[in-house]
Order: C-alpha cells, then sequence, then structure tokens
C-alpha cells in the first residue's frame, strides 16, 4: 500500500528504535502464529479472522483495516494478485501460491511483513518464483551498507533477478515506516534513477517488498475494487517483504519470525 510523499525521512533514536523493534516483534509473532493455518481448505477470510483477533487479544491495531477505505485486516495476494488481495470466502487449493501481508500498529509504531506460502505440491515454475523471490530479498539486504543509497537496493534485486526471466514489478515498492504506515524513503524494486538521491543514514527505517513476476512486470489494479492488484498476462507472481532499520554497523531486519524460512532456506 503505497502513498510516499516527498520529505526528509525522520532519523530515529535509540528510544525510537526500540519502538520499532517491539513493533516488529510483535508482527512477527503474529506471522508465526497464522503460519500453521495457512493451508489447502482454509478461506483468506479465515486468515483474516485468526490476524485480526490475535492482534487484538495482544492490545495492538491491525493496521491496513480501515486504510484509505481497505476492508480488512491483512492481505491475501493468490497466484496472479500482485499485492492488496482483499481477503474473502475464495478457499486455498492445493497448487495455489498466497501472498501473507500483515502490518501491525504496536504503542503507535508500525511493523511490517509479507511472505508467500506454497500450498502443498506447486508446480516448479511457481516453486521457482518464490526461491527467486525470497532470494533477491535477501541479495539486496547485503547490498546495504551504512548511507548507501536506495539505488543500491533496486539494482541489486534487477541483477539478481534479470537472469532468471522474470520481471519485477514496477508499480509498487517500499516505504518508509515509522510512525507512520508510509512515508519516504520510497524504496523502488529496480533501478530507478531518483532513487540514487535518497541515502540510507543510520536511524533510517524502510520495508524492501520486491514483487516478482513470471511474465511481464505490468500490473492493473481491479475497478471493481480498487484495491486488487494483478498482473497484466494473469501469470504467476510472488512477494516477500521485511521491515529494515539502518543501524551505523548496517541493516537490521526487524521482522525475522522464529518459524518461518530463514535467509537460505529451499523452498
Amino acid at each position: 500500500m503505497e502513498s510516499i510523499l516527498r520529505s526528509r525521512p525522520p532519523i530515529y533514536n535509540r528510544e525510537e528504535r526500540e519502538k520499532l523493534r517491539e513493533a516488529s516483534r510483535f508482527n512477527a509473532q503474529l506471522m508465526d502464529y497464522v503460519r500453521p493455518h495457512v493451508k489447502a481448505g482454509i478461506t483468506t477470510d479465515e486468515i483474516n479472522t485468526l490476524v485480526h483477533d490475535y492482534t487484538l487479544q495482544h492490545g495492538h491495531v491491525p493496521a491496513t483495516l480501515g486504510y484509505k477505505g481497505y476492508p480488512k485486516s491483512c492481505c491475501t495476494s493468490i497466484n496472479e494478485v500482485v499485492c492488496h488481495g482483499i481477503p474473502d470466502d475464495t478457499v486455498l487449493q492445493e497448487g495455489d501460491i498466497i501472498n501473507v501481508d500483515i502490518t501491525s500498529i504496536v504503542n503507535g509504531w508500525y511493523g511490517d511483513q509479507s511472505e508467500t506460502f506454497l500450498i502443498g505440491e506447486v508446480s516448479e515454475t511457481a516453486r521457482r518464483l518464490v526461491q527467486v523471490t525470497f532470494d533477491c530479498l535477501f541479495a539486496s539486504i547485503h547490498a546495504l551498507t551504512p548511507n548507501c543509497k536506495v539505488y543500491d537496493i533496486g539494482k541489486a534485486i534487477y541483477d539478481y533477478v534479470k537472469p532468471t526471466g522474470f520481471s519485477i514489478v514496477r508499480e509498487f515498492q517500499g516505504h518508509g515506516l515509522g510512525r507512520n504506515f508510509h512515508q519516504d524513503p520510497g524504496i523502488p524494486h529496480y533501478p530507478e534513477k531518483y532513487a540514487q538521491r535518497d541515502v540510507l543514514r543510520p536511524g533510517t527505517c524502510f520495508t524492501i517488498e520486491p514483487m516478482i513476476n513470471e511474465g511481464l512486470f505490468g500490473t492493473e489494479v481491479d475497478p471493481r475494487d480498487g484495491w486488487t492488484a494483478r498482473t497484466i498476462d494473469r501469470k504467476l507472481t510472488a512477494q516477500f517483504e521485511h521491515t529494515i532499520l539502518m543501524t551505523e554497523e548496517g541493516p537490521e531486519i526487524l521482522t525475522l519470525t522464529k518459524e518461518g524460512p530463514q535467509e537460505g532456506h529451499i523452498f
């Protein structure tokens, strides 16, 4: 959900960084709570209920609910849906892939992440697409150093994805995060020229969330709901997202889960 305004990104101090870590830890905990339920036979609305109830039970707020009119507490994007899929009565089927995107507000601070899940036995193309998407996220994280440019993120993703024959979505991007859901810096996932202007100083918090398509990079938003973005050729798409804090020592991944795939995981 990208609505980026051009302004100087906030630089967070020690106390604020702890607030970001707290929000992101809960969000990762929530992802692990939902994880075992994301399988064939469940509806996306049931996933949404799990996210919604668990968040409220812990005294926090599901960030997407009511955001610019969005009607649900998470996003569930299946197969050709790039992002912002709205949970409904759709039942997950064997062979599907689904991205579950969760954002929580914890004491006024945001944590944000997403994962693509394989439902049972999937096609070799689907498995390879998910693998490339997961790996290119970590390739971009490894490209980060204090005071590097946002451009370095898109360049690392592009260099990783291009040899695979897959394509990188351009209409949606990562974003700054903190007390606001979306703020500067915008994080394009391909080598966008303007991103050379933006420096990731220690204390900057942002998401990296590459969306990689099997076919063409173009997308289109469903005019009926104004949210659901699909690949223009209706081929598969996958996404992974982490919230990153740039520190004086380098990037810190704030949304690592305990139960989910870690760097180097083979799908």
